[in-house]
Protein backbone atom coordinates (compact mmCIF):
# COMPACT_ATOMS: atom_id res chain seq x y z
CA UNK A 1 0.00 0.00 0.00
CA UNK A 2 1.31 3.43 -0.94
CA UNK A 3 1.65 5.72 2.07
CA UNK A 4 1.14 9.46 2.08
CA UNK A 5 4.81 10.44 1.64
CA UNK A 6 5.98 7.48 -0.46
CA UNK A 7 5.57 9.33 -3.75
CA UNK A 8 7.66 12.22 -2.44
CA UNK A 9 10.42 9.71 -1.68
CA UNK A 10 10.13 8.43 -5.26
CA UNK A 11 10.44 11.98 -6.55
CA UNK A 12 13.54 12.60 -4.46
CA UNK A 13 15.21 9.53 -6.00
CA UNK A 14 14.85 11.04 -9.48
CA UNK A 15 17.20 13.56 -11.07
CA UNK A 16 15.43 16.94 -11.41
CA UNK A 17 17.21 17.89 -14.64
CA UNK A 18 17.13 14.54 -16.40
CA UNK A 19 13.75 13.34 -15.06
CA UNK A 20 11.98 16.70 -14.88
CA UNK A 21 8.97 15.55 -16.91
CA UNK A 22 8.36 12.53 -14.68
CA UNK A 23 8.75 14.62 -11.53
CA UNK A 24 6.44 17.33 -12.85
CA UNK A 25 3.83 14.77 -13.89
CA UNK A 26 3.93 13.00 -10.51
CA UNK A 27 3.63 16.29 -8.64
CA UNK A 28 0.87 17.74 -10.79
CA UNK A 29 -1.30 14.67 -11.42
CA UNK A 30 -0.82 12.64 -8.24
CA UNK A 31 0.25 14.93 -5.40
CA UNK A 32 -1.57 18.21 -6.11
CA UNK A 33 -4.02 18.03 -9.04
CA UNK A 34 -6.63 20.33 -7.44
CA UNK A 35 -4.08 22.78 -6.05
CA UNK A 36 -2.10 23.04 -9.28
CA UNK A 37 -5.29 23.75 -11.22
CA UNK A 38 -6.13 26.61 -8.85
CA UNK A 39 -2.55 27.88 -8.91
CA UNK A 40 -2.34 27.93 -12.70
CA UNK A 41 -5.69 29.74 -12.87
CA UNK A 42 -4.21 32.35 -10.56
CA UNK A 43 -0.98 32.42 -12.58
CA UNK A 44 -2.82 33.32 -15.79
CA UNK A 45 -5.01 35.78 -13.92
CA UNK A 46 -1.91 37.61 -12.63
CA UNK A 47 -0.80 38.31 -16.16
CA UNK A 48 -3.85 40.54 -16.81
CA UNK A 49 -2.36 43.11 -14.43
CA UNK A 50 0.42 43.81 -16.93
CA UNK A 51 -1.38 46.37 -19.14
CA UNK A 52 0.18 45.21 -22.41
CA UNK A 53 -1.13 41.69 -21.73
CA UNK A 54 -4.50 42.58 -20.24
CA UNK A 55 -5.22 45.11 -22.99
CA UNK A 56 -4.47 42.61 -25.77
CA UNK A 57 -6.65 39.95 -24.16
CA UNK A 58 -9.48 42.47 -23.97
CA UNK A 59 -9.05 43.44 -27.63
CA UNK A 60 -9.31 39.84 -28.78
CA UNK A 61 -12.62 39.47 -26.86
CA UNK A 62 -11.92 35.78 -26.25
CA UNK A 63 -11.91 36.15 -22.48
CA UNK A 64 -14.82 38.56 -22.34
CA UNK A 65 -17.14 36.94 -24.90
CA UNK A 66 -16.03 33.28 -25.02
CA UNK A 67 -14.59 32.82 -21.55
CA UNK A 68 -15.43 29.15 -21.08
CA UNK A 69 -13.99 28.09 -24.42
CA UNK A 70 -10.82 30.07 -23.89
CA UNK A 71 -10.43 28.51 -20.41
CA UNK A 72 -11.04 25.00 -21.75
CA UNK A 73 -8.62 25.28 -24.65
CA UNK A 74 -5.85 26.78 -22.55
CA UNK A 75 -6.13 24.05 -19.95
CA UNK A 76 -6.36 21.25 -22.53
CA UNK A 77 -3.36 22.37 -24.57
CA UNK A 78 -1.14 22.72 -21.52
CA UNK A 79 -2.48 19.44 -20.13
CA UNK A 80 -1.62 17.60 -23.34
CA UNK A 81 2.08 18.29 -22.85
CA UNK A 82 1.92 17.15 -19.23
CA UNK A 83 0.19 13.90 -20.14
CA UNK A 84 2.07 12.98 -23.31
CA UNK A 85 5.41 14.80 -23.06
CA UNK A 86 7.21 17.15 -25.41
CA UNK A 87 8.41 14.66 -28.01
CA UNK A 88 5.20 12.79 -28.80
CA UNK A 89 2.87 13.63 -31.67
CA UNK A 90 0.32 14.93 -29.18
CA UNK A 91 2.78 17.10 -27.31
CA UNK A 92 4.30 18.56 -30.46
CA UNK A 93 0.87 19.33 -31.86
CA UNK A 94 -0.12 21.15 -28.66
CA UNK A 95 3.04 23.27 -28.64
CA UNK A 96 2.65 23.99 -32.35
CA UNK A 97 -0.91 25.25 -31.76
CA UNK A 98 0.27 27.49 -28.91
CA UNK A 99 3.03 28.90 -31.10
CA UNK A 100 0.79 29.55 -34.08
CA UNK A 101 -1.65 31.51 -31.97
CA UNK A 102 0.92 33.61 -30.17
CA UNK A 103 2.72 34.45 -33.39
CA UNK A 104 -0.44 36.00 -34.78
CA UNK A 105 0.05 38.90 -32.38
CA UNK A 106 2.74 41.39 -31.52
CA UNK A 107 3.66 40.00 -28.09
CA UNK A 108 7.02 40.99 -26.65
CA UNK A 109 9.56 38.42 -25.52
CA UNK A 110 9.53 40.02 -22.07
CA UNK A 111 5.77 39.51 -21.72
CA UNK A 112 6.03 35.91 -22.93
CA UNK A 113 8.83 35.21 -20.46
CA UNK A 114 6.85 36.78 -17.64
CA UNK A 115 3.81 34.58 -18.34
CA UNK A 116 6.09 31.53 -18.25
CA UNK A 117 7.47 32.69 -14.89
CA UNK A 118 3.97 32.76 -13.40
CA UNK A 119 3.58 29.06 -14.22
CA UNK A 120 6.71 28.25 -12.22
CA UNK A 121 6.37 30.60 -9.26
CA UNK A 122 2.64 30.76 -8.53
CA UNK A 123 2.22 27.00 -7.83
CA UNK A 124 5.06 27.09 -5.31
CA UNK A 125 3.61 30.11 -3.53
CA UNK A 126 0.10 28.61 -3.55
CA UNK A 127 1.34 25.36 -2.02
CA UNK A 128 3.38 27.23 0.58
CA UNK A 129 0.12 28.68 1.85
CA UNK A 130 -2.52 26.08 1.05
CA UNK A 131 -0.90 22.77 0.11
CA UNK A 132 -0.90 19.64 2.24
CA UNK A 133 2.89 19.84 1.96
CA UNK A 134 5.38 22.18 0.34
CA UNK A 135 7.32 21.42 -2.81
CA UNK A 136 10.75 19.92 -2.24
CA UNK A 137 13.92 21.20 -3.92
CA UNK A 138 13.74 18.40 -6.53
CA UNK A 139 10.26 19.53 -7.52
CA UNK A 140 11.24 23.19 -7.72
CA UNK A 141 14.19 22.34 -9.96
CA UNK A 142 11.98 20.09 -12.11
CA UNK A 143 9.32 22.83 -12.46
CA UNK A 144 12.02 25.21 -13.67
CA UNK A 145 13.40 22.65 -16.13
CA UNK A 146 9.92 21.79 -17.43
CA UNK A 147 9.05 25.39 -18.21
CA UNK A 148 12.51 26.16 -19.59
CA UNK A 149 11.85 23.36 -22.06
CA UNK A 150 8.38 24.67 -22.90
CA UNK A 151 9.73 28.20 -23.22
CA UNK A 152 12.52 27.11 -25.54
CA UNK A 153 10.02 25.34 -27.79
CA UNK A 154 7.94 28.49 -27.86
CA UNK A 155 10.98 30.46 -28.98
CA UNK A 156 11.20 32.57 -25.82
CA UNK A 157 14.64 34.11 -25.35
CA UNK A 158 16.72 34.75 -22.21
CA UNK A 159 14.93 32.14 -20.12
CA UNK A 160 15.66 31.99 -16.38
CA UNK A 161 17.76 29.06 -15.20
CA UNK A 162 16.83 28.03 -11.67
CA UNK A 163 13.59 28.39 -9.76
CA UNK A 164 15.15 31.34 -7.94
CA UNK A 165 15.86 33.00 -11.28
CA UNK A 166 12.23 32.55 -12.34
CA UNK A 167 11.09 34.06 -9.07
CA UNK A 168 13.40 37.07 -9.31
CA UNK A 169 12.32 37.68 -12.91
CA UNK A 170 8.65 37.53 -12.00
CA UNK A 171 8.93 39.85 -9.00
CA UNK A 172 10.99 42.42 -10.89
CA UNK A 173 8.59 42.40 -13.85
CA UNK A 174 5.53 42.84 -11.68
CA UNK A 175 7.16 45.65 -9.71
CA UNK A 176 7.91 47.48 -12.93
CA UNK A 177 4.83 46.74 -15.02
CA UNK A 178 1.74 46.11 -12.88
CA UNK A 179 -0.74 48.90 -13.44
CA UNK A 180 -4.27 49.96 -14.29
CA UNK A 181 -5.86 49.32 -17.68
CA UNK A 182 -9.58 49.52 -18.39
CA UNK A 183 -9.50 46.58 -20.78
CA UNK A 184 -7.57 44.45 -18.31
CA UNK A 185 -10.22 45.16 -15.69
CA UNK A 186 -12.90 43.90 -18.10
CA UNK A 187 -10.91 40.70 -18.60
CA UNK A 188 -10.55 40.32 -14.85
CA UNK A 189 -14.29 40.80 -14.26
CA UNK A 190 -15.11 38.27 -16.99
CA UNK A 191 -12.77 35.71 -15.44
CA UNK A 192 -14.31 36.12 -12.00
CA UNK A 193 -17.77 35.76 -13.57
CA UNK A 194 -16.67 32.58 -15.32
CA UNK A 195 -15.49 31.05 -12.06
CA UNK A 196 -18.79 31.96 -10.45
CA UNK A 197 -20.69 30.29 -13.29
CA UNK A 198 -19.29 26.89 -12.30
CA UNK A 199 -21.45 26.90 -9.16
CA UNK A 200 -25.16 27.37 -8.44
CA UNK A 201 -26.19 30.98 -9.12
CA UNK A 202 -26.71 31.95 -5.44
CA UNK A 203 -23.06 31.05 -4.76
CA UNK A 204 -21.61 33.25 -7.52
CA UNK A 205 -21.16 36.30 -5.23
CA UNK A 206 -19.50 34.07 -2.64
CA UNK A 207 -17.08 32.69 -5.23
CA UNK A 208 -16.25 36.20 -6.42
CA UNK A 209 -15.67 37.38 -2.86
CA UNK A 210 -13.48 34.37 -2.04
CA UNK A 211 -11.47 34.87 -5.22
CA UNK A 212 -10.82 38.52 -4.39
CA UNK A 213 -9.85 37.53 -0.85
CA UNK A 214 -7.04 35.39 -2.29
CA UNK A 215 -5.50 38.23 -4.32
CA UNK A 216 -2.48 40.07 -2.99
CA UNK A 217 -2.57 43.83 -2.65
CA UNK A 218 -0.56 44.44 -5.83
CA UNK A 219 -3.25 42.72 -7.92
CA UNK A 220 -6.11 44.44 -6.11
CA UNK A 221 -4.48 47.82 -6.71
CA UNK A 222 -3.78 47.11 -10.37
CA UNK A 223 -7.45 46.25 -11.02
CA UNK A 224 -8.75 48.90 -8.58
CA UNK A 225 -10.73 46.41 -6.53
CA UNK A 226 -11.68 47.29 -2.98
CA UNK A 227 -9.46 45.41 -0.56
CA UNK A 228 -11.40 42.58 1.16
CA UNK A 229 -11.73 42.88 4.91
CA UNK A 230 -9.81 40.70 7.37
CA UNK A 231 -12.85 38.51 8.02
CA UNK A 232 -13.29 37.61 4.33
CA UNK A 233 -9.59 36.95 3.93
CA UNK A 234 -9.40 34.96 7.14
CA UNK A 235 -12.38 32.76 6.30
CA UNK A 236 -11.23 32.07 2.74
CA UNK A 237 -7.64 31.30 3.57
CA UNK A 238 -8.60 29.41 6.70
CA UNK A 239 -10.93 27.16 4.71
CA UNK A 240 -8.13 26.33 2.27
CA UNK A 241 -5.75 25.51 5.12
CA UNK A 242 -8.37 23.25 6.69
CA UNK A 243 -8.75 21.50 3.36
CA UNK A 244 -4.97 20.98 3.23
CA UNK A 245 -5.01 19.34 6.67
CA UNK A 246 -7.82 17.05 5.60
CA UNK A 247 -6.02 16.06 2.38
CA UNK A 248 -2.87 15.26 4.36
CA UNK A 249 -4.85 12.63 6.27
CA UNK A 250 -6.32 11.02 3.15
CA UNK A 251 -4.70 8.04 1.42
CA UNK A 252 -2.57 9.08 -1.57
CA UNK A 253 -4.03 9.13 -5.05
CA UNK A 254 -3.66 5.81 -6.88
CA UNK A 255 -4.27 7.08 -10.42
CA UNK A 256 -3.24 10.31 -12.14
CA UNK A 257 -5.74 13.13 -12.51
CA UNK A 258 -5.28 15.30 -15.59
CA UNK A 259 -6.77 18.72 -16.23
CA UNK A 260 -9.00 17.26 -18.98
CA UNK A 261 -10.84 15.42 -16.17
CA UNK A 262 -11.66 18.61 -14.26
CA UNK A 263 -15.36 19.48 -13.95
CA UNK A 264 -14.55 23.06 -14.96
CA UNK A 265 -13.80 21.85 -18.52
CA UNK A 266 -17.27 22.07 -20.07
CA UNK A 267 -16.89 22.77 -23.78
CA UNK A 268 -16.13 19.31 -25.19
CA UNK A 269 -18.62 16.73 -23.90
CA UNK A 270 -18.04 14.61 -27.03
CA UNK A 271 -14.24 14.85 -26.97
CA UNK A 272 -11.82 17.05 -28.89
CA UNK A 273 -8.89 16.98 -31.28
CA UNK A 274 -5.67 18.59 -30.08
CA UNK A 275 -4.98 20.11 -33.50
CA UNK A 276 -8.43 21.73 -33.40
CA UNK A 277 -8.01 23.52 -30.09
CA UNK A 278 -7.44 27.24 -29.94
CA UNK A 279 -8.08 30.15 -32.24
CA UNK A 280 -7.17 30.46 -35.88
CA UNK A 281 -7.00 34.24 -36.42
CA UNK A 282 -7.35 35.72 -39.88
CA UNK A 283 -6.68 39.32 -40.94
CA UNK A 284 -9.50 41.61 -39.89
CA UNK A 285 -11.06 39.05 -37.54
CA UNK A 286 -10.71 39.31 -33.80
CA UNK A 287 -8.92 36.25 -32.46
CA UNK A 288 -6.94 35.35 -29.38
CA UNK A 289 -3.24 35.19 -28.42
CA UNK A 290 -4.05 32.10 -26.40
CA UNK A 291 -6.26 29.04 -27.11
CA UNK A 292 -9.80 29.36 -28.39
CA UNK A 293 -11.23 27.57 -31.55
CA UNK A 294 -11.00 24.51 -33.82
CA UNK A 295 -9.83 24.12 -37.43
CA UNK A 296 -7.57 21.92 -39.54
CA UNK A 297 -4.22 20.81 -38.08
CA UNK A 298 -1.11 22.88 -38.75
CA UNK A 299 1.60 21.58 -41.04
CA UNK A 300 5.01 22.00 -39.41
CA UNK A 301 6.06 20.05 -36.28
CA UNK A 302 6.70 22.77 -33.68
CA UNK A 303 7.19 25.95 -35.65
Amino acid sequence: MVKRYDRLKDIQRLHPERDFLEIYRLTVTYEFPWDITRALELALYRTYAVPSIGRLLDETAELTERSQKRYDDTALLLDTVVEHGFDTDEGRTAVRRINQMHRSYDISNDDMRYVLCTFVVTPKRWLDGFGWRRLCCHELAAFAAYYRTLGARMGIKDLPGSYEDFERTLDAYEDEHFGWDEGARRVSDATLALMGSWYPAPLAPVVRGASLALLDDSLLEAFRYRRPGPVARGLTRGALRLRARAVRLLPPRRTPHYARQNPEIKGYPDGYEIAGLGTFPTPGVRGCPVPGRRTSPPQSPVD
